[in-house]
């Protein structure tokens, strides 16, 4: 039989065996009782253990659904020497008893795994079960759960996957061996460490967390409307369905109160501004029967896509955004954010590819900015367009400011150019970039998908104003002068930027407002069936 005790009197005597011993064995090691004082487990080996490649293959044998980890735990020994990683002299230690009670609450970092042969290490810390495990399988046994807990919530999904589902940002490489150290010194770092998993998983979770709240206390409510008849609901209007959006808007945030007026009120107009500006809507008053259907989709959707989204954030090295200078585009969210010294120095809307033609999820480095540029049209382009448009008006290319060039077409600087006064550069074999558009009408679509893959910019000239204001080299003046649209002019930067180009169906602001975004290329349906259909139910 098991003999548990609490995780207080297992740190008091600790503390006298330091004091009377000293001995540091564990004395760095860091706690916290409240968390998991009941899975602390005391057992009464008394033979040491001999671990070795020999009996690591041995284990694997035994409980081969196992198996995929094996590599990953062989080399966990090879750097532990071989010695025990669980065992605190002869007890199972309080980290691996903590580690233990984060595997059992997987469901809070948004995953739906179960390890293999998960009933016996329950078994190990279940003070009614009377048959033990060998010290050996049970010493191996959680050192797979590590490996296990490691890889789903640090890592996800493995980075040929990604390849195959179109993700081509940066991934990190991780080593359990070095995060297991890291853990094992401060066991704080198992609730949040941003130099294990990027900053906004964290915030994904803690709004995780929020949602399911309001699902488990029933609170999201169905707002009844009568759909055949219905009309736009705008500022004054009053009835029963105002009083039920209101509702729904003060139990998500948007609204500090719920005074339960039936009336569409000033205070209910900046509660719909909230709301509209957290979904990528236009923002105005009006509330069309889209946007009610959008109000009703069930918060099951929206917890889904909460932890797709978190499950994105493992793929990101935790270092991303701590670079002096970045930009970051958000294809679902039509946004471009440039950082810089830590702040948003710049805002903008962008629009994106069709989805014939996609934008490309991918990172690179800017390392120039070109001004009237010219715009090589591709020769997909020439092929399928404007070859049967020169055919049939031979005036066509000189009417559009377009010129050959080496059996190639190019159109001139100009502010008719499709590129706008201004290109950023940064090489890829995708041929994507950034640019200025004329078409500034395209902007106040909530759905912009209208380029052929490139990013067109609505703050194009502010963004290179923005890049440039440090350099003494091109002043404001020089760059109105470069974008008149008169001739290319080419700066080379001093310092190449970061550009990364993500793809992000929710996203939490710096206040803690989550913003929902369109699945422009449906890719949140891709990743469900990845991560939750029954054949991965287990990993």
């Amino acid at each position: 039989m098991r003999n548990f005790t609490s995780l207080s009197v297992i740190i008091t005597v600790s503390f006298l065996m330091f004091s009377f011993e000293s001995s540091a064995k564990n004395s760095h090691i860091k706690y916290k009782p409240t968390e998991s004082s009941n899975l602390i487990v005391e057992k009464n080996y008394v033979t040491n253990l001999v671990i070795n490649t020999e009996s690591i293959n041995e284990f694997y044998k035994k409980y081969p659904k196992l198996k995929k980890y094996q590599n990953d735990v062989l080399d966990l020994y090879k750097k532990k020497e071989f010695k025990s990683i669980w065992y605190d002299d002869k007890n199972i230690s309080e980290f691996g008893s903590l580690l233990y009670h984060k595997v059992r609450q997987l469901n809070d970092q948004g995953i739906k795994a179960t390890m293999p042969y998960r009933d016996l290490i329950d078994d190990v810390f279940n003070e009614n079960v009377t048959e033990d495990l060998s010290q050996m399988d049970t010493e191996l046994l959680l050192s797979n759960m590590y490996v296990f807990y490691a890889s789903n919530v640090y890592s996800g999904v493995d980075p040929a996957t990604l390849k195959k589902i179109g993700w081509f940002l940066p991934t990190k490489t991780i080593s359990y061996t070095k995060i297991l150290d890291s853990l094992m010194v401060d066991p704080d770092r198992l609730n949040k460490d941003e130099n294990l998993l990027y900053g906004q998983y964290y915030k994904l979770r803690a709004v995780l967390k929020k949602y399911r709240t309001i699902e488990k206390n029933n609170l999201w409510k169905k707002i009844e409307i009568d759909s055949a008849n219905y009309k736009d609901l705008k500022p004054f209007d009053s009835g029963v369905v105002i009083t039920q959006i209101r509702e729904r808007l003060f139990v998500v945030g948007d609204l500090a109160q719920d005074s339960k007026r039936d009336v569409y009120d000033e205070e209910m107009m900046a509660g719909i501004l909230k709301y509209k500006k957290r979904y990528g809507l236009k923002l105005n008053y009006t509330l069309s029967r889209e946007h009610i259907d959008q109000m009703n989709e069930p918060i099951g959707k929206r917890i889904k896509t909460i932890m797709l989204n978190m499950e994105r954030c493992r793929w990101i090295p935790a270092n991303l955004a701590q670079a002096n200078e970045y930009i970051m585009v958000n294809i679902p969210s039509f946004r471009l954010v440039y950082v810089k010294n830590g702040k948003y120095d710049l805002v903008s809307d962008v629009f994106v590819g069709t989805r014939m033609t996609e934008t490309v999820i991918f990172s690179g480095m800017m390392d120039r900015i070109v001004f009237s540029p010219y715009w090589y049209v591709p020769q997909s382009i020439i092929k399928n367009e404007l070859k049967s448009k020169i055919a049939e008006d031979k005036n066509y290319l000189a009417e559009h400011n377009m010129e050959w060039n080496g059996g190639n077409v190019r159109q001139k600087p100009g502010p008719k150019n499709s590129l706008g006064l201004v290109k950023f550069m940064f090489p890829n074999p995708n041929d994507i970039y950034l640019h200025d558009t004329p078409a500034k009408s395209l902007f106040e679509f909530e759905k912009r998908v209208f380029s052929h893959g490139c990013i067109n910019v609505k703050e194009a000239k502010s963004l290179a104003l923005e890049i440039l204001k440090d350099d003494p080299d091109w002043s404001v003046d020089k760059i109105e002068s470069a974008m008149s649209g008169e001739k290319e002019t080419t700066c080379k930067l001093k310092n190449k930027i970061p550009i990364y180009i993500g793809y992000f169906t929710a996203w939490v602001s710096d206040d803690g407002e989550i913003g929902f975004y369109p699945d422009v290329y449906d890719r949140d349906p891709q990743l469900d069936k990845l991560l939750y259909s029954d054949s991965v139910a287990s990993k």
